[in-house]
């Protein structure tokens, strides 16, 4: 069964969840009785049943705080930067003003933040001509026409406002800044943000599977960089290195990178939030781009980083729903996320929409290359290479579930054509899937994660109950 809700940022609201009934932030000591539970999938919630007798452990964030009005929370942390003078003051002498924006696949609430960043940047004397908005696809395709404005969030800006995407394969529109120093990454960048004299970026602070955390430096790398700087950063050594994993920036290479990029390009600024379940703020800041999105990093993880006692034989979660289900490319993150918690040859279960299939033609080709070759041949083939081939770090990644359990998933985007390019079991009823792998495991225990990749469960063996 699926359930709609509303998707937006909202001026109110109360420490809560999306289904607005009361919620408790249950760790794996704690066991729910109930008959069903929700799910994210697409723009609204499955509503999945539980065999009888079954013992559900839902893990997700706790209630968090949200900012009883955006606007002037925005509006505050412009003017009060960490570790940066406010907006206004540091745009006083710019006369060339680049924001960059996360693309669609984000689910940032980026209508208000611009709002905010472009009164402080026009009550300091800049026009709207001197601003562009610039969104940060990496390699992903480009967002047009009314998506262009989904992305954006605001009529007015949308219609005022110089807003470009990032072709990270136009070379006419890339910079050349050299290699960084540590590990010999080409740093080449849109045009549009190196030749500003003021550059913002605007993230969201969340998990992620190789880099750690989402935001900040992110945005600029591989956000809105050239074809050989992303394809360097998602080659073998990179993905294959533990380090390079959810929550963790302590000598994660990807991170480390991405400091030097920021160190050889010179003065970056960000506006990071942080959103809870229901995609309302619960935090926003501004500054210098490294110091505020540590500031971002830690307040986000006594929420995100959820701690587990236990391992699971079989395991439900999501790939988040709208609008990081769009491909099963973007599904590959919410396989990766629970792993610490997945017993070794378990069952994960997971619900994505996929409503544009697979994903890029690029994606298609690797997953043809895992389809033919198996594990060991498309690692063996993929070691050497300096440049990953474009999207097949998802592949790679994808491995790191395969290694641990089996993957199950449910889509009603992926065509039948398609389902072999998965390389994991296509099921057509969670339900089903449930019960047949506590059948198997003779374990009746079940951890369910409604919200996919955006909470890590920490597994915590000697964690006090």
């Amino acid at each position: 069964m699926l359930r709609r809700f509303p998707f937006g940022v909202g001026a109110k609201g109360h420490v809560g969840n999306p289904w607005g009934r009361p919620v408790k932030h249950f760790r794996s000591s704690d066991l729910i009785m109930t008959n069903s539970v929700e799910i994210r999938y697409g723009k609204g919630e499955l509503r999945v049943r539980l065999p009888q007798g079954c013992e559900p452990t839902v893990i997700r964030k706790p209630p968090m705080p949200l900012l009883e009005n955006p606007s002037q929370a925005i509006t505050k942390a412009l003017r009060h930067g960490v570790g940066s003078p406010p907006l206004a003051q540091i745009a006083t002498h710019a006369r060339r003003a680049t924001i960059v924006i996360c693309d669609v696949t984000r689910p940032v609430p980026n209508g208000p933040i611009l709002r905010g960043i472009i009164d402080e940047l026009q009550a300091a004397g800049l026009r709207t001509d001197q601003i562009t908005i610039l969104i940060a696809t990496g390699l992903h395709r480009p967002n047009l026409g009314r998506e262009m404005l989904e992305v954006v969030g605001d009529e007015w800006i949308f219609d005022h406002i110089r807003i470009e995407n990032h072709y990270a394969r136009d070379a006419a529109w890339m910079v050349d800044l050299g290699k960084t120093p540590t590990d010999g990454i080409p740093v080449v960048l849109n045009r549009h943000l190196v030749d500003a004299d003021l550059r913002i970026v605007v993230g969201l602070v969340e998990p992620h599977f190789m880099a750690g955390y989402s935001g900040g430096r992110k945005v600029v790398a591989p956000g809105v960089a050239g074809e050989t700087t992303i394809r360097t950063f998602h080659n073998f050594r990179f993905m294959n290195d533990p380090l390079s994993c959810n929550g963790n920036l302590h000598n994660n290479p990807l991170h480390r990178g991405q400091l030097e990029i920021l160190s050889m390009l010179g003065p970056v600024y960000a506006c990071n939030t942080i959103i809870d379940e229901a995609r309302r703020m619960s935090f926003v800041n501004f500054g210098e781009c490294v110091a505020s999105h540590l500031e971002s990093v830690a307040a986000v993880r006594k929420f995100a980083e959820v701690p587990c006692q236990r391992k699971f034989a079989t395991l439900v979660t999501s790939a988040a729903g709208y609008p990081l289900d769009k491909t099963y490319y973007q599904t590959v993150k919410g396989m990766v996320a629970p792993l610490q918690i997945l017993a070794e040859g378990g069952r994960m279960i997971i619900a994505s929409r996929c409503e544009e299939g697979i994903g890029s033609p690029e994606y298609r080709e690797s997953q043809s290359h895992l389809v033919r070759l198996g594990s060991q041949g498309f690692l063996d083939r993929i070691r050497g290479m300096p440049l990953a081939d474009i999207d097949g770090w998802q592949t790679h990644m994808l491995l790191r579930s395969l290694a641990v359990g089996n993957v199950s998933l449910y889509s009603e985007g992926i065509p039948s054509q398609d389902r072999e390019l998965t390389c994991v079991e296509m099921i057509d009823s969670i339900e089903n899937a449930i019960e047949e792998s506590v059948s198997r495991s003779g374990d009746r225990s079940i951890a369910i994660i409604p919200e996919g990749p955006y909470v890590i469960p920490i597994y915590q063996p000697q964690m006090a109950s």
